[in-house]
């Protein structure tokens, strides 16, 4: 029996695991959103702006490992979802994007609601493809599928003309994928994994940095057995964050910018670097040629093209991350398995804990204001770690990283790479939708949070308990910071004091609204908050000059901090 285009879209997806996606109809996917109620193993969310779609889609890939998919219409639809796309892009996070598209004949011609959004995404996707004949939708949808979610995840758009939704033609689910220019390497060359081992038998001060590259392989747990058996210390990037757990002694915790004392300073210190899944940007190197200056260096990772493109590595190792440390972990049991390496590294490790000892995370709490990071403390007491945490971008998305203890890896879903504003709070959509009996927070700044707020509405249509904790200090604080330090307190354009009320907006909109203004309020109206089963936003009116600390300026070398 022939099906139409629409009808194969919606059963290629059943077929390929969806069951949740996120989107918003439009005229050239009128017909597919017609077709959409006779498929209901498919969970619709509507929600109020394509970025948020794409968002959602990106939080619902983060915490569950799966494919985030989001649908949207042509024109304007397709290109309110760029943004979305270049942060899972930059993050490597696997999506599939479905955009409408004005009917084949149009293409070219300036049509309504007509844009090459294939040519826009070009830079800022994995691949795209422009569906031009039905017979190939289903081949192309498979396709789609197997680039985001292999090798180095990624997005993958594809779009759909008009009238191949409306077409007609016999069903025909492919078998697997196989592409001649596509074959990703997951299986590490084994030499390369005895070199690695041989670099840890020779080394004197190792350590490991672990990235997002560690989660999305699913390499936690290589990772900590790793870690523990040879006694290595970890540190790891904002994308790394709860792939080895903050409370372990081994922990020493995010390292860069605004990294730890102790993981910048054992980057600095290292005889041995082994990096696993991270692609050294800038802001974890700092100044490059002052980056790891004592060690030799093993870089770990699923796509060729990030080795060695912003640091000379000694050993490069190309493979899935997971697998590569269950080898070298392996190796070193079978050639080495009589060492102690807790002898052989207890110098290296006592130096470590005297880092962490002498310079632990901290901030000043004189003063009768709320300190962000007490909040952030505040909400781990609360938790224990037993929640997903989204972020916006700017100062409260680095004293989450730095405060909140995670411990598990798809914990922490934040903008890494691109830095997105407005991220955190539809990322929250997408880990609720994944989780439905978890709870989900996201700690937002006044400022960031404001650019997706509407998405409160599909919250609340959706009975969603997302709580949305507001560091509310009336600045775009991060860039407030760098006019405090670096522009003689030129605070230009970042006095954000004319804000809404954001308690009687969540009220507005059929949520909780709850003010903290006061020390004492803080800990039981988060304990009150918390335990509603319905969404809100949670106001904390915060310190509002506060900094992150430390701080590597920049162009500086790691151990270049400013310190509190």
């Amino acid at each position: 029996m022939e099906r139409t285009g629409a009808q194969i879209l919606l059963e290629s997806l059943k077929r390929e695991g969806v069951n949740v996606l996120f989107g918003y109809p439009g005229g050239a996917i009128i017909d597919i959103y017609d077709e959409l109620p006779r498929h209901p193993e498919l969970k619709h969310v509507l929600v109020r702006h394509e970025q948020g779609a794409v968002h959602a889609a990106d939080g619902y890939a983060r915490a569950s490992g799966k494919v985030g998919v989001c649908l949207v219409t042509s024109g304007p639809g397709a290109t309110n979802t760029v943004t979305g796309i270049a942060t899972a892009y930059c993050d490597s996070i696997p999506l599939v994007v479905l955009t409408g598209q004005v009917p084949t004949n149009l293409i070219g011609n300036d049509a309504f609601q007509e844009v090459d959004i294939v040519g826009i995404t070009r830079p800022c996707t994995k691949h795209n493809f422009l569906v031009k004949d039905i017979t190939k939708l289903a081949q192309t949808l498979r396709e789609a599928f197997y680039l985001a979610r292999s090798g180095r995840p990624g997005p993958v758009l594809v779009d759909l003309p008009k009238d191949v939704m409306q077409a007609s033609t016999e069903f025909v689910w492919p078998g697997e994928v196989s592409m001649r220019s596509y074959n990703p390497t997951y299986k590490p060359n084994l030499n390369q994994l005895r070199r690695s081992a041989e670099e840890i038998s020779r080394a004197k001060r190792p350590m490991l940095l672990a990235g997002g590259g560690v989660i999305l392989s699913n390499g936690s747990q290589a990772l900590r057995e790793l870690a523990k058996t040879l006694h290595l210390p970890v540190a790891y990037t904002l994308m790394g964050l709860g792939a080895f757990p903050a409370t372990d002694p081994l922990s020493l915790g995010m390292v860069g910018m605004h990294g730890t004392y102790a993981a910048n300073m054992s980057i600095n210190n290292t005889d041995l670097l082994i990096c696993v899944g991270a692609r050294f940007d800038d802001r974890v190197t700092g100044k490059l040629d002052a980056f790891a200056p004592s060690a030799r260096i093993v870089h770990i990772d699923i796509d060729p093209t990030s080795i060695r493109k912003n640091v000379e590595v000694d050993v490069p190792v190309v493979g899935d991350c997971r697998l590569a440390l269950e080898g070298i972990l392996e190796i070193c049991k079978a050639k080495m398995g009589d060492r102690d390496w807790l002898e052989e590294h207890t110098e290296w490790l006592s130096t470590v804990a005297g880092w962490k000892k002498d310079h632990p995370l901290c901030y000043s709490d004189e003063g009768t204001a709320i300190k962000p990071q007490k909040v952030v403390e505040t909400l781990f007491e609360l938790t224990r770690g037993d929640a997903i945490l989204t972020t916006e971008v700017g100062q409260n998305q680095m004293w989450t990283a730095q405060f909140y203890n995670f411990t598990e890896p798809r914990t922490l879903l934040t903008s890494g790479g691109l830095g997105t504003m407005g991220y955190g709070f539809p990322a929250a959509i997408g880990a609720q939708m994944a989780f439905p009996d978890k709870k989900v927070i996201t700690v937002a700044g006044d400022g960031s949070l404001q650019m997706n707020i509407q998405e409160l509405a599909t919250v609340v249509q959706q009975r969603l308990p997302i709580k949305v904790v507001i560091l509310n200090n009336g600045y775009l604080g991060m860039v407030r910071q760098w006019q405090e330090l670096f522009f003689n307190h030129n605070y230009s354009s970042t006095n954000m004091e004319a804000q809404p009320d954001f308690v009687k907006l969540a009220e507005a909109y059929g949520a909780e609204g709850y003010r903290i203004v006061s020390r004492e309020e803080l800990l039981p109206t988060l304990k009150t908050a918390l335990a509603s089963p319905n969404p809100a936003f949670i106001d904390v009116r915060v310190e509002r000059e506060e900094n992150v600390y430390p701080m590597v300026p920049a162009g500086a070398a790691l151990d270049e901090m400013l310190l509190i």
